[in-house]
């Protein structure tokens, strides 16, 4: 597998260890996401966020990934230097994310804080775009699924230490309350562990790992080849002008008829898409941009009807990733006051059950490659999904604390599932050379419905739920249902993982 190689009809099979370097990066990606999601909203609240303005602050996130990975994957697909193709990204995303790490829980203010999840989330991006990517590149079909799979392993073991670092740092008799508008020595010193680990662990994928230069890859029997792909003006243009109107249109009604200001995300994000298609439809044009826009229209039909599947199942996570904090500490531990005893036990509670979701997720990874060879990859997944929509809809039914964990065994055969099944359907329709930039704009699709959830959820709780969080989770429930039924519209790839290499 080393860059000298000569070139090779065939991509050979890795092995379990090999598998295993290169996906071990994850393991500190995931440290650092875990980290970000179940403690931002404890962080925003702590420095004096209501639980209105919790989506907002919360955008940055999913607004980052948008604008971040199509770019990443552009200049990876375009990248050969010492280090390789993927590498370069792994190393400046981490040394970022680690500053970052270390940086937030001392945000003094709440916009201070609100930034810092700008970088954070950013940086992460920059990380872990590629690593999809890796996988394709140096994987061939029939391993991928278990690539996907060694890297769920990774992300569900390193989420697991993560999201439990407040509660176990707690029970070691580190401070867990502090006075308003302080972050708790248990959050700040997670934050720290989380930089060293991230680091730790994407530098030993960067020494341990080689990659197949550009022209070798392309020689490779199994890779795809792609097509020059262009907007199509007249198309383009018309939707473009529409879409840019329907986005005016609903500004004059949120201002006019006094609609919630979280509705502007969305209003941005149509006037957005539909500039880009009137502006890049307007005949040809080059650059990065542009490329981009062109092979988001030219997707291939197994991507199309995936990000069908993702944009429900994303929709969902996010729903639980923002509103579980104060959906537990309100409902299961009876209180909103981020300054009690009370609260902040829930919230190191909320840790726990991250913990022992991405923890079911790291086992649940050994299980999906067997369920694949039974099942195959799409009922597998919808099987999957359904298993998550019941364990979030019992967040409105169970009362007592304890019993959540039950819940999150559901939700970590969904979360390992998301994150490889998807991958494992739509890596062999990618050619070669846009691997980065296709699994760049496939994550449109997952940061769309991100950025949906973050404007309308907020409404709907207001509006039908007398603002009441725990509702957000049986919403996420729903949309899990959904996304289960959409992958009746993928087809089967006719090549089906033979052997499942997540343990040695």
């Amino acid at each position: 597998m080393s860059a000298s190689s000569p070139a090779l009809r065939t991509r050979p099979e890795l092995s379990f260890w090999q598998i295993w370097n290169m996906c071990f990066g994850f393991l500190g990606i995931q440290f650092g996401f875990a980290l970000q999601n179940a403690n931002v909203s404890r962080i925003f609240q702590t420095l004096g966020a209501s639980i209105d303005d919790i989506p907002m602050l919360w955008i940055a996130a999913p607004l980052t990934g948008l604008l971040v990975q199509p770019i990443i994957g552009y200049w990876s697909d375009r990248t050969w230097n010492g280090l390789g193709r993927r590498r370069p990204f792994f190393l400046a995303g981490a040394l970022l994310t680690s500053l970052a790490l270390f940086a937030m829980p001392n945000s003094p203010t709440l916009w201070m804080a609100a930034g810092l999840l700008w970088v954070l989330d950013a940086s992460i991006n920059v990380s872990m775009e590629p690593f999809r990517a890796f996988v394709g590149d140096q994987l061939p079909p029939k391993q991928r699924a278990t690539g996907y799979a060694m890297q769920s392993f990774f992300i569900g073991v390193g989420a697991v230490v993560a999201s439990a670092l407040p509660w176990l740092l707690a029970q070691a008799g580190v401070a867990n309350t502090a006075e308003a508008g302080t972050i708790p020595d248990t959050v700040r010193y997670a934050f720290y562990a989380g930089g060293v680990v991230l680091l730790g662990a994407i530098g030993w994928t960067i020494l341990s790992t080689r990659e197949y230069p550009p022209e070798q890859l392309s020689a490779f029997a199994d890779s795809q080849h792609a097509r020059h792909a262009r907007v199509p003006s007249p198309t383009a243009r018309r939707n473009g002008v529409l879409l840019i109107a329907t986005g005016i249109a609903l500004v004059a009604a949120i201002v006019l008829l006094q609609w919630s200001r979280d509705l502007y995300v969305l209003a941005g994000l149509i006037v957005a898409y539909g500039a880009a298609l009137a502006f890049f439809g307007g005949g040809e044009r080059r650059g990065m941009a542009a490329t981009i826009m062109a092979d988001l229209n030219d997707m291939p039909d197994a991507m199309r009807r995936l990000a069908v599947v993702q944009f429900f199942s994303w929709f969902a996570l996010f729903a639980m990733w923002i509103y579980t904090t104060s959906a537990v500490t309100s409902v299961h531990f009876g209180s909103s006051d981020a300054t009690t005893t009370a609260y902040n036990e829930g919230a190191n509670w909320v840790g726990m059950l991250f913990a022992a979701y991405n923890g079911f997720a790291a086992l649940a990874a050994i299980v999906i490659p067997l369920m694949v060879k039974r099942l195959g990859l799409r009922l597998s997944h919808l099987v999957n999904l359904w298993i998550g929509a019941a364990a979030l809809i019992s967040f409105a039914f169970i009362r007592d604390p304890d019993w959540l964990m039950l819940s999150m065994v559901g939700i970590g055969f969904a979360w390992a599932s998301i994150l490889s099944l998807p991958y494992a359907l739509l890596s062999d329709a990618l050619p070669a050379e846009k691997m980065g930039v296709y699994m760049g704009i496939f994550n449109f699709f997952i940061v769309v419905p991100q950025l949906l959830a973050a404007s309308v959820l907020g409404v709907l709780l207001k509006t039908f739920f007398a603002n009441q969080p725990i509702y957000a989770l049986v919403i996420g429930g729903v949309s899990f249902v959904i996304a289960g039924l959409a992958v009746l519209r993928v087809a089967e790839p006719q090549l089906q993982v033979t052997h499942a290499a997540v343990a040695p």
